[in-house]
């Protein structure tokens, strides 16, 4: 069954049906905002002698108008620019951490290293040596790509760019980690979501456990062949800016068959520390074909 043929047949189920609240099918791989794409964009939160070093922490925003992934381009130092000249600055912390932010999300932070001891990363900039002065700005090289992950093809759509920091303008009163609403982009944690082989993905509720945040899922396949959906183990980020939860590619993790006719239920678990409210989960749902993941971006501020 074609996409086109796949939405109509589940609009006019919703409607027929008349029992579920949401219907969400896979978007287009356009643009989800209005406007230009900016790309992304970077604001300085500190900037300051630290340890011998000068050290500016930033806050990075997608502006691309679609989910994307971005990182420092690698090996290569950002630049200091002072009225006294340029200085290389090879400690460059600057990205998402591997993962694809929504479109109108910021970040100051992820997670990375082994899940045996996982560290927090602070997206940053250290100059060794360097001083403080007005007039000061960074210039980072990076690269982002944008839309659905694709594992055969994950540099698709890759873009290089460059970002300019003005460190006179250092903002402290962000909050996180919506910058901009976008019209479709944040969904309710009830909607049912389209996977691959139209099996319906729904996520039954989420709980606090201590150290993390367990979500229960639910696949309910209307075909007669079994299949598998894979969401790897979702993100989530929240009111302290830190995109929670080590990446690895959406494939990876083990999830049960979802038998013909039938449904399966299973969870996910990602740490996250007892005091980070306002939680947003950044899902990946396999769709349309095998290893080809659709994004949603789910609201869980109310758990």
């Amino acid at each position: 069954m074609s996409v086109r043929r796949t939405a109509l047949a589940l609009v006019l189920s919703a409607i027929a049906v008349g029992g579920c609240d949401y219907v969400v099918l896979p978007p287009d791989d356009g643009r989800l905002g209005s406007g230009p794409s900016k790309g992304w964009t970077a604001v300085a939160t500190s900037f300051g002698a630290a340890e011998g070093d000068l050290v500016a922490t930033l806050t990075i925003r997608n502006e691309t108008g679609n989910w994307s992934a971005m990182q420092a381009a690698p090996g290569r130092p950002a630049v200091l620019t002072t009225p006294d000249g340029a200085t290389d600055c090879a400690t460059v912390v600057v990205g998402t951490g591997g993962h694809r932010l929504a479109p109108g999300l910021r970040m100051r932070g992820y997670v990375t290293g082994p899940t045996t001891g996982p560290t927090t990363e602070l997206i940053r900039v250290e100059c060794p040596g360097a001083s403080a002065s007005p007039g000061s700005r960074l210039t980072i090289d990076y690269s982002y790509v944008t839309g659905e992950y694709d594992y055969y093809e994950p540099d698709a759509n890759q873009v290089t760019s460059r970002l300019e920091v003005n460190l006179d303008q250092v903002v402290s009163d962000l909050t996180y980690p919506v910058a901009e609403r976008i019209d479709g982009v944040i969904i309710p944690p009830d909607t049912e979501m389209t996977a691959i082989n139209d099996v319906i993905l729904t996520l039954q509720g989420v709980e606090r456990t201590g150290p993390g945040l367990r979500s229960n899922w639910r696949a309910t396949n209307p075909g007669a062949y079994q299949t598998y959906v894979h969401i790897g183990n979702p993100p989530v980020i929240g009111s302290d800016g830190v995109l929670y939860g080590i990446y690895e590619s959406p494939d990876i993790a083990t999830v049960p068959v979802t038998p013909a006719a039938g449904q399966v239920d299973w969870t996910t678990e990602v740490a996250v520390p007892s005091d980070v409210t306002g939680l947003y989960m950044m899902l990946s749902v396999e769709s349309k074909r095998q290893r080809l993941f659709v994004n949603y971006a789910i609201d869980l501020t109310a758990s």
